[in-house]
């Protein structure tokens, strides 16, 4: 029987007692008058009450008056008296016999409430107690989510790019479909395996495809379902659902944005008390405290891997961290055509050519990528995605949707115009850096132009030269607006191109030891949030002498690359305005006219849309108009450039 038909039998059974209850209250005679005794008496005396019947209770007494009317009327106490004045006033007088039942009956409805009370407390109870955290009280169960081997489609061959991670995990398929194999050379399965990587690399789907490998129950919780309002709700949902995974052993539980909970304990103001922190205490003695778990695997997925608890870091716990990083041009090739399955493709698309052109796109940023174009291809009535509908959705991507209904007059046209000539003249004269792909002036998402550099390969570190290149592309925009309308007109459409020039030179100085006076050392503080586990205090790595020394050598690098931009546009003026005329009339430029410009010849009207060998371009941003750089994957922690801003900020270069 399902909870719910029990539940009506419940109430069903509560809604007849009560209607028996107050069955018995109510009065026999719906229609006769309620009568004072001593009128009662007043009435016998005077002869006119015909009949009388007193009720089992010997206290009720009902009857009719000589004209017909019925009455109701309680003796207050016993009155021996009244049959004498009854029985000399010819009274007819009836009596009713007491009902056996009548004492079982006064005792019930006197306990009915506490009984009502019992039994409302036994069905919070029971809802308190249904499994999986499915009762409305059940708040102190897990809600973790099992998926049986039947659910679970998703298998390795539907994961691409991260051939390394597969590798790494394939061991536990292996444990769990033949654990003997491993058991016997005394080896021992990790008990936790942690997914680390960027959003969107695919860690959760690769959880699923080891589930649907393995053929193994599957456990899927979030990490912030373990923590709410109730004290002791985190912990006791992390014993629920190591209960239930025991059950099922071998399973495997997996748990998603573990940061929500596992984050450094005594971080804060407040000490080590509070929920989330009583939440970790339980899920590290349960996943290597006194009580074994056997054939409990726990794989967990985080991009934060940085403020995770030291203990739950550590072999026993989790023993492996699997890197799923941002896929290199192979890997974005394979996604890609597991992403086309679903899509009808014109003859003319080659994912390899797409795959070269998305340097630092994610798995998800690839998805969207076809999905996009599948879009495009709906709205222009196409029946197959070919590669003019992969170029748009790219620039969508990367740069935003166009704005040509924004009203821009010609005066602002043309300064868009010369800022983003100013930024590819410059990115085409400095050494090592980016090639020039595309430049627009249309209004793309935050900005009114942009300037796109593609990079030959993917990159895994860059250097001094390189560097200092950007910071001076950055600065072309500005240059050229100095140039043509004088430093008094200067616009504000810089402000962003100052920003990320600023941060690679202070990086150099800093972090990177591009500095020939302060060396190799590092001077940059520790930034860490002090509510992601990070200490509130601040120590002072450097004297007032060494932050001074540190401004001047970050405005010695600026000033240097300022000068060579400033030099490399007074140089090519002619360019400058031929590249400003191109844009004004073609509002879009790709690189085979770029080259025309650069080699002064005639330029040529562009084609629809253009696409070399290399694919197309990088990501775009706010401000009038800036230098924008594809992002590259850093594998290498140190050769990173950690002066391209995090996702989300409005910066020349968008990671």
């Amino acid at each position: 029987m399902s909870d719910m038909a029990k539940n009506l039998i419940l109430w069903v059974v509560i809604a007849v007692v009560l209607m028996s209850v107050f069955q018995g209250y109510s009065p026999s005679s719906s229609n006769s008058m309620k009568m004072d005794y001593s009128t009662f008496l007043d009435d016998v005396r005077s002869g006119q009450i015909n009949t009388v019947e007193v009720k089992s209770d010997q206290r009720t007494i009902e009857g009719t008056k000589r004209t017909g009317e019925k009455f109701t009327t309680i003796m207050p106490m016993y009155d021996q008296d009244l049959i004498n004045d009854l029985d000399r006033k010819g009274v007819t007088m009836k009596g009713q016999e007491a009902e056996e039942s009548g004492f079982l009956t006064q005792i019930f409805i006197s306990w009915f409430p506490m009984l009502l009370l019992i039994g409302v407390w036994i069905f919070f109870m029971r809802q308190m107690q249904g499994g999986g955290g499915k009762g409305a009280m059940s708040f102190g169960k897990s809600k973790a989510k099992l998926m049986s081997e039947d659910q679970i489609k998703t298998t390795f061959g539907d994961v691409a790019g991260c051939d390394e991670a597969k590798e790494d995990v394939k061991e536990l398929v292996d444990y769990l479909k033949e654990p003997t194999k491993f058991q016997k050379l005394g080896g021992r399965i990790p008990t936790g395996v942690l997914l680390v990587g960027p959003p969107g690399t695919g860690k959760t789907l690769l959880a699923k495809a080891i589930a649907g490998e393995a053929k193994v129950p599957f456990f899927t919780i979030s990490g912030s379902d373990f923590v709410e309002m109730f004290v002791g709700v985190g912990a006791s949902r992390v014993r629920d659902m190591f209960e239930q995974a025991k059950k099922s052993a071998p399973c495997i539980i997996f748990i998603d944005e573990i940061d929500a909970v596992g984050r450094q304990r005594g971080a804060g103001v407040g000490g080590g008390h509070d929920e989330r922190e009583q939440t970790l205490n339980q899920m590290l003695v349960e996943m290597d405290g006194f009580e074994g778990n056997e054939g409990i695997i726990v794989i967990a997925a985080t991009n934060r891997p940085d403020v995770l608890d030291a203990a739950l870091l550590r072999p026993g716990r989790f023993d492996r961290q699997v890197v799923v990083g941002l896929p290199d041009v192979r890997g974005r090739e394979q996604i890609l055509k597991v992403h086309m399955r679903k899509v009808p493709l014109a003859d003319d698309v080659k994912a390899s050519v797409i795959a070269r052109g998305t340097p630092g796109f994610s798995g998800a940023d690839l998805a969207n990528l076809v999905n996009e174009a599948a879009l495009f291809a709906a709205r222009g009535n196409r029946r197959v995605v070919g590669m003019e509908e992969f170029e748009s959705a790219k620039d969508k991507i990367m740069m935003g949707a166009e704005r040509r209904t924004m009203v821009m007059s010609e005066e602002e046209k043309e300064m868009t115009a010369y800022h983003e000539a100013g930024h590819a003249i410059v990115g085409c004269l400095v050494p090592e850096h980016d090639p020039v792909h595309k430049v627009t002036i249309i209004p793309r998402g935050r900005a009114l132009g942009v300037t796109f550099f593609l990079p030959e390969a993917d990159a895994i570190s860059q250097s001094r030269r390189k560097l200092e290149s950007q910071i001076s592309v950055a600065y072309g925009g500005r240059i050229a607006e100095e140039l043509i309308y004088g430093s008094e007109r200067v616009s504000t459409g810089a402000s962003q191109d100052i920003k990320y020039a600023t941060t690679i030179a202070r990086n150099m100085v800093t972090q990177w030891g591009f500095s020939d006076k302060l060396g190799p050392v590092l001077y940059a503080e520790d930034e860490g949030e002090v509510f992601l586990g990070r200490s509130m205090a601040k120590a002072q790595h450097m004297s007032d002498e060494t932050a001074s020394i540190i401004d001047l050598e970050v405005k010695q690098l600026i000033d240097n690359n300022y000068g060579r931009a400033h030099q490399f546009l007074t140089d090519n003026m002619d360019i400058l305005h031929a590249m400003k005329d191109a844009l004004m009339k073609y509002e879009t430029i790709d690189a085979t006219q770029i080259d025309d410009l650069m080699a002064r010849r005639e330029v040529r009207a562009p084609a629809d849309w253009n696409m070399d060998e290399n694919g197309s371009n990088g990501k775009g941003n706010g401000g009038r108009g800036e230098a924008v750089t594809s992002p590259e994957p850093s594998e290498a922690p140190a050769a990173e450039p950690a002066s391209e801003p995090k996702e989300g900020d409005e910066s020349p270069v968008v990671k």
